[in-house]
């Protein structure tokens, strides 16, 4: 009789089209996918896939071997989730994720994930957004949280939160009193996101007049140096206040008063659309929750600074 992990595996074999994208993706070796194949071929007694290339593709036999697969791995996938107990959601998800979510409520997620799917394990990849959605197109990560949301065919996109984008310095640059222009801003190196990433760019152009002499734009991947530099007054910090709640609260950092207005960094839970996706979605609708009530207190503990 014909099992499920067979199934499974031709389907992420057509779907990543090579046996080694199988493996990774279902945690396994080459030949115990050529083996899988191999036996559900003989059980359905046609040829499923070509071989001749570097890709495997389905045969004839193998496209509408394709269409029963993703039905039948999809009722599954739906079946444990609504009638099986949650523990019954099992294995590891790999979820990427900008910085900016790892230091406000990604720690509360993860805690939540262990409690509610305590056998569902997360296989966390920090990186820009650039990087993290190339990564799910490939399908080398299943969930993204990042600045969304991902335009691609088949892509599914949930709003988690936005994050207001503050400019934020040392009291010793003494820039605390009263609005602060432009001009003056300009006076001292601007500290933000990395090249490539959209609000570098949204800097980048805010500072490009032509009333203003060249700034000294330094960019970082890592959130950690770019606060550490604006606690050490070596230039002011272009990024969302929530981020450095409690440097805000003691003193180290301050908020500035000026009238620049720059969009809101939204993110996203983005993922490809699949038959086994409701674990992904399940975890998405868990972000989005935690994600919204977190900017709740953290923008109100802001508000008060």
């Amino acid at each position: 009789m014909t099992d499920f992990r067979s199934i499974e595996t031709f389907l992420w074999v057509v779907k990543l089209g090579s046996f080694r994208g199988a493996a990774q993706r279902l945690n396994t070796t080459q030949p115990a996918i050529s083996q899988r194949i191999a036996q559900l071929e003989r059980e359905m007694g046609v040829k499923l896939l070509n071989r001749d290339h570097r890709v495997a593709s389905p045969t004839p036999s193998g496209r509408l071997m394709m269409i029963y697969a993703e039905k039948l791995i999809g009722l599954r996938s739906e079946m444990m989730a609504e009638v099986g107990d949650r523990s019954a959601m099992r294995g590891a998800l790999r979820l990427g994720v900008a910085e900016t979510i790892v230091h406000t409520w990604l720690p509360r997620l993860v805690k939540s994930v262990n409690e509610v799917y305590p056998n569902l394990s997360l296989e966390i990849e920090v990186d820009i957004t650039p990087n993290l959605t190339a990564r799910l197109l490939a399908q080398e990560i299943e969930l993204a949280f990042v600045l969304g949301p991902v335009s691609a065919s088949g892509a599914h996109n949930h709003v988690l939160c936005d994050y207001p984008i503050g400019f934020l310095a040392s009291p010793a640059l003494g820039l605390g009193d009263g609005p602060v222009a432009r001009q003056d801003l300009a006076r001292f190196p601007i500290i933000t996101f990395p090249r490539k990433t959209q609000p570098y760019e949204t800097v980048r152009a805010l500072f490009n007049a032509p009333d203003l002499p060249p700034i000294r734009l330094h960019a970082s991947t890592s959130l950690a140096t770019v606060i550490h530099m604006a606690n050490e007054g070596l230039g002011i910090a272009v990024i969302p206040a929530a981020i450095v709640e409690n440097e805000l609260a003691d003193g180290r950092l301050l908020l500035l008063d000026t009238d620049l207005k720059l969009p809101p960094l939204t993110f996203t839970a983005s993922w490809l659309a699949s038959p086994d996706a409701v674990a992904i979605e399940r975890v998405a609708n868990l972000a989005r929750q935690i994600a919204q009530a977190s900017v709740a207190v953290d923008g109100a503990g802001v508000a008060r600074h």
